[in-house]
């Protein structure tokens, strides 16, 4: 592997110009292409198999005018008044939203009798020629035009329903620009040039840019999440930064030694270059494995960010050597004092005397910093979790205010419609049958209403819609669908939004063991390969865990418990979100990998010529404990900017990953690591002959400082 980084990164160095226009033209070309042809972004929230599944296909092939998207347009009159004073102004709102394309029929609340007891709120129900998850965008802008006017007439007019809410475009904060602000002063401290702050920024954008340029493109093959963007947007710019972090300081490093820039690119990309290289692919693995859920919208989020992270590895790679090359010793020249002071030593650092203070008292650091994590995650075994809807979004997106007026005027059940699909074309169903079943259906405590049965041209399905008497993240809301499906037949199915994204969490739940086992079984035998040991990845997997669950209990105890919610700008408590573990877990053990695998190949490059664990442990500290930690804080403040966002679920994100982030550059990979490492001593490096003649040979560190440590071990005993 660093024969391959080795030679790439040459080749990019030796024709820096050809290398630099090569990735202009590539971003000529797909971000043109991306404006252009890019796909829109859909949530595809079917659950494969599940019953929801099997009611909409029903519907589409026999029923498709109900499988229509719906919309709802809420009129609202202000307090004490009644909404009949605003009619006309009303009707016209809904015969513009009537000529919107894509729209099937739009029936007003005076004409379909869709007002609340009081009169004072109404909608107009809104139905589109096709299914809500496949409502283009530009449809629900027209819509947003449609009822503009109205707004100037005294009322209030919101858009809601599922089609709106499902298609809102996403929402930004604008501070994700003063991340990278930070972090580009964070860079000019830990570099003491702004040059070199700039490479590292440089080379994220470029490669987010190209990789969502390329996500738009991919968005015309398949269905790709609307959330896509965003955590594609958020993992590139944390990783892109650091991949560059760490070839640039590794490279300062390689000069300060006295090697020629030449020398020093070409060893830097022989060492931490094949760390980018096989980091990069870690956490590609880890997003990719997204697909073993088998549902769709996750699917896709693990493809989009695989395919920015890809971007990010090979922008380190190729450009970064390029530009490295054209700058020359310009990068990193610091002021005259600087240069005065003299390079230190890996025995006149902190971190070297930590290290061996934690390897000194190994038990007692251990036991710590497992409490301190263990404290943290506790508030997860307490996770409750569930689809997020309108009701969980920023009060500033009109969709929340729909939803709102509508529990306001209706009752919170409204907010979350269930569909009743009968298959009659099945043995021993019959027309007959439907009344009775709206009737016990209707008799069950959960439910509020169940409205006219609505049958197809042919007579071969009926439809039922039903309303809960509690809101659509309500646990009731569950109970109550679990109770209604019991009571159905078997040629009845259950849909409707609710149901669906209740399937997937169901699914999301039943998944996710067997999802964390392969990711932990993938990455014990890339570490195992890589690093020729037994312990090392099943250490590394130990603490991973640690530094994730605690990552989970922070979210907890922030989001479901409220903890610090003002400081957040949290206006309630909300469940967790059903995909977020997973989603956690895949970008989070990706990540926490990158840290592993730049500390333990430096310490590997110690031991290879050591022979001490303990003193390679230290060494291997001294050397990386600097750029690890600024690289951990860049990306803990790029992810922090993210809380700023409207969006409670990119809230969540934001902070889980910066928590983690956090935890795993500092408990974990200073505490942790180097107590572990000291109680396995040289059973740290342990493989069983007849494995290690059976496993690939691919090596992350230094050629140059790479002998055989067999020989080392032979020569010093006493080693540990």
């Amino acid at each position: 592997m660093n024969r391959f980084t080795r030679r790439i990164g040459s080749a990019s160095a030796r024709r820096p110009w050809v290398t630099i226009a090569t990735w202009a033209v590539a971003l000529l070309l797909v971000l043109p292409l991306a404006a252009t042809v890019g796909g829109s972004f859909v949530d595809d929230l079917v659950a494969p198999g599940s019953q929801s599944e099997e009611a909409m296909e029903l519907l589409e092939e026999r029923f498709p005018e109900a499988s229509g998207g719906g919309a709802m347009a809420v009129f609202a009159a202000p307090e004490g008044e009644r909404l009949e004073r605003h009619r006309p102004a009303v009707d016209a709102a809904v015969a513009r939203i009537a000529g919107v394309e894509h729209v099937a029929t739009a029936a007003g609340p005076f004409t379909a009798g869709t007002l609340s007891p009081d009169g004072r709120i109404g909608f107009a129900r809104i139905t589109f020629d096709v299914p809500a998850m496949e409502v283009d965008p530009k449809e629900i802008e027209a819509l947003t035009d449609a009822i503009e006017p109205a707004r100037g007439d005294g009322f209030v007019v919101e858009l809601g329903g599922d089609a709106v809410f499902i298609n809102a475009e996403t929402e930004t904060s604008g501070a994700e620009a003063a991340g990278l602000l930070t972090g580009l002063v964070i860079l000019v401290v830990a570099f003491g040039t702004i040059l070199a702050a700039l490479v590292p920024i440089v080379l994220a954008l470029v490669a987010v840019a190209a990789g969502l340029g390329s996500v738009m493109l991919l968005a015309n093959a398949l269905d790709v999440s609307t959330a896509a963007p965003t955590i594609g947007a958020m993992i590139g710019l944390g990783v892109g930064i650091d991949y560059a972090l760490f070839i640039v300081a590794r490279h300062r490093e390689n000069r300060a030694a006295g090697q020629d820039n030449t020398a020093a690119l070409s060893n830097a990309m022989g060492s931490s270059g094949a760390a980018v290289l096989f980091a990069g692919g870690t956490v590609i693995v880890a997003m990719a494995a997204l697909g073993l859920t088998g549902l769709g919208f996750l699917t896709s989020i693990g493809l989009s960010t695989a395919l920015v992270v890809l971007f990010a590895v090979a922008t380190a790679l190729t450009l970064l050597p390029a530009l490295l090359s054209l700058l020359g010793d310009r990068v990193h020249k610091r002021s005259r004092r600087a240069r005065k002071r003299p390079v230190k030593k890996a025995e006149d650092t902190a971190w070297w005397r930590f290290a061996h203070r934690v390897s000194g008292r190994p038990w007692r650091y251990l036991l710590a910093a497992s409490a301190v994590l263990l404290a943290l995650a506790a508030p997860a075994l307490r996770m409750e979790t569930g689809f997020p809807d309108a009701g969980d979004d920023s009060t500033s997106t009109t969709h929340r205010r729909a939803y709102d007026l509508l529990a306001e005027g209706f009752g919170p059940g409204f907010n979350a419609p269930l569909l009743i699909v009968a298959d009659l074309t099945r043995p021993g169903a019959e027309a007959e049958d439907v009344p009775a079943l709206s009737r016990r259906i209707a008799a069950d405590p959960g439910i509020a209403t169940v409205g006219e049965p609505q049958t197809s041209a042919a007579g071969d399905t009926v439809v039922l819609s039903m309303f809960p008497t509690t809101a659509p993240a309500d646990a009731e809301t569950s109970r109550t669908l679990e109770r209604v499906r019991d009571l159905v037949p078997d040629n009845v199915a259950v849909s409707g939004l609710t149901a669906m994204t209740d399937d997937l969490t169901e699914q999301l739940a039943d998944t996710l063991p067997v999802f964390i086992a392969a990711i932990l079984a993938a990455s014990f035998l890339l570490l195992m390969v890589v690093f020729r040991s037994v312990a090392l990845p099943l250490k590394a997997a130990l603490v991973n865990l640690l530094s994730i669950g605690g990552a989970y209990g922070v979210v907890v105890a922030v989001f479901q418990w409220g903890w610090l919610g003002g400081l957040f700008n949290l206006q309630d408590t909300f469940l967790i979100a059903s995909p977020m573990p997973t989603i956690f877990f895949a970008v989070l053990f990706g990540l926490s990998m990158d840290y592993e695998v730049f500390l333990l190949s430096r310490v590997r490059e110690e031991y290879a010529a050591t022979g001490d664990t303990t003193e390679s442990v230290a060494r291997g500290m001294a050397a990386t404990g600097r750029v690890i930690t600024s690289a951990a804080l860049i990306m803990a403040v790029v992810f922090l900017s993210f809380v700023a966002n409207p969006s409670p679920l990119v809230k969540m994100m934001g902070l889980g990953l910066a928590t983690a982030i956090v935890l795993d550059a500092t408990i974990v990979r200073m505490v942790l690591v180097p107590a572990a490492m000291a109680l396995m001593g040289r059973a740290t490096w342990w493989l069983p002959g007849w494995l290690d003649a059976r496993l690939p040979h691919i090596g992350v560190e230094d050629a140059d400082r790479q002998p055989d440590p067999e020989p080392v071990l032979a020569a010093a005993p006493g080693s540990r």
